[in-house]
C-alpha cells in the first residue's frame, strides 16, 4: 500500500515552480502506548469534563482561554481564533539558505521526505536537489498548514529531499543557567589526552540499526508473557548510595588499559634494535 501524502503542494526557488508532495519520515506504530482501565471490570476509563464547585459540565459552554495571570484567563470563542488563522498557502517559498552546520541541534523537531508529486516535476526536483548538494546549503522556509506556519529547513537527502520542522528562537529556553555549577578552570591535559585515546579507540560510523529499544523490547516481551498468564515479579533493586569519589586520572588509564597513560608516552627502542640500526648506516657508508 502506497504512502499516504501529509501535504501536497509547491516547491518555488525564485521564478521555479515544481508540483512536490510531503511525507512523515518517523514511525509512529513501534512507539508504545497504555491506555487507563478499570480494573474490576477490564474496561477503559472515560473521563468527564468538570468545574470544581459546578460539577460536570456540558461541552457546549467549553470555550478555549489563554491564561494572563494566576487563575485568570481570556476567553476565545472558536470564530474569534478562526480569524487569526494563517491561509493555507501550498507553496513552500525557498527564501533563504545557510550552512548545515550553522543549524544549532536543539532547532530541528521532525524530519520528513519531499517527493515530486509527478513525472513532469522530476526534473525540477533533482536540479534544486544536486544545486543544495553541490552548494552544501540548506534551503530555509515557512510552510503553513492547519493554520500553524512553521519554520522549516529542506535538504538533500539520498534521491530525494529532506525537510526538518525547526523550533521558533523563542522557544528554546536560555542554555546558561543549566551550568552554573561546570567548572571554569581548563582540565587537566594528560587527562583530556587521555579521554580523547578512548574517544578515538571507540569511534566508527553512525549506525543506528545497531542500537536497540531495549525498554520497548521488554514491554513487549512483559505483554506476551501476561498473556500466557506468567506471573510477573520486579527485580530486587538496591537502594542507591551516595556518589562514590573516584581517581578520575585512574579510572582513564585502566578504561584504555594502559597504566602508564596510553599512547602519550611512547616506547624506547631496544638495544637490539639500536645495534641493528647502528649496523645498517655502517654498511651504507661503506
Amino acid at each position: 500500500m502506497a504512502a499516504r501524502a501529509y501535504w501536497k503542494g509547491f516547491l518555488r526557488l525564485s521564478l521555479v515552480s515544481i508540483s512536490v508532495e510531503i511525507y512523515n519520515a518517523v514511525e509512529t506504530k513501534s512507539e508504545i502506548s497504555f491506555r487507563q482501565i478499570h480494573k474490576p471490570s477490564g474496561r477503559r476509563i472515560n473521563y468527564t469534563k468538570t468545574v470544581q464547585g459546578i460539577g460536570e459540565v456540558d461541552s457546549a459552554d467549553i470555550v478555549k482561554g489563554y491564561e494572563v495571570g494566576d487563575d485568570t484567563y481570556v476567553t476565545l470563542e472558536p470564530e474569534e481564533i478562526e480569524a487569526v488563522k494563517l491561509e493555507s498557502k501550498k507553496t513552500i517559498d525557498l527564501i533563504k539558505f545557510v550552512d548545515a552546520s550553522e543549524i544549532d541541534p536543539r532547532y530541528f523537531e521532525r524530519p520528513y521526505y519531499i517527493a515530486p508529486s509527478d513525472k513532469h516535476s522530476g526534473e525540477g526536483f533533482v536540479v534544486i536537489r544536486e544545486a543544495l548538494r553541490k552548494t552544501s546549503k540548506v534551503g530555509l522556509a515557512q510552510l503553513t498548514i492547519s493554520g500553524r506556519e512553521w519554520l522549516v529547513a529542506i535538504a538533500p537527502f539520498e534521491d530525494g529531499l529532506l525537510m526538518e520542522m525547526l523550533r521558533y528562537a523563542d522557544e528554546l529556553k536560555k542554555a546558561a543557567p543549566f551550568f552554573d555549577e561546570v567548572p571554569t578552570a581548563k582540565p587537566d591535559r594528560e587527562m583530556v589526552d587521555l579521554a580523547v585515546e578512548l574517544i578515538e579507540r571507540k569511534s566508527g560510523k553512525f549506525a543506528p540499526s545497531e542500537f536497540e529499544n531495549h525498554y520497548a523490547a521488554a514491554l513487549r516481551e512483559l505483554v506476551q508473557k501476561k498473556m500466557k498468564g506468567q506471573k510477573i515479579t520486579a527485580p530486587h533493586e538496591e537502594a542507591p548510595r551516595g556518589a562514590k569519589v573516584i581517581d578520575l586520572m585512574a579510572a582513564l588509564r585502566k578504561s584504555i588499559g594502559d597504566k602508564e597513560g596510553g599512547k602519550s608516552k611512547a616506547k624506547a627502542p631496544t638495544s637490539k634494535k639500536k645495534a641493528a640500526s647502528k649496523k645498517s648506516v655502517a654498511k651504507k657508508r661503506a
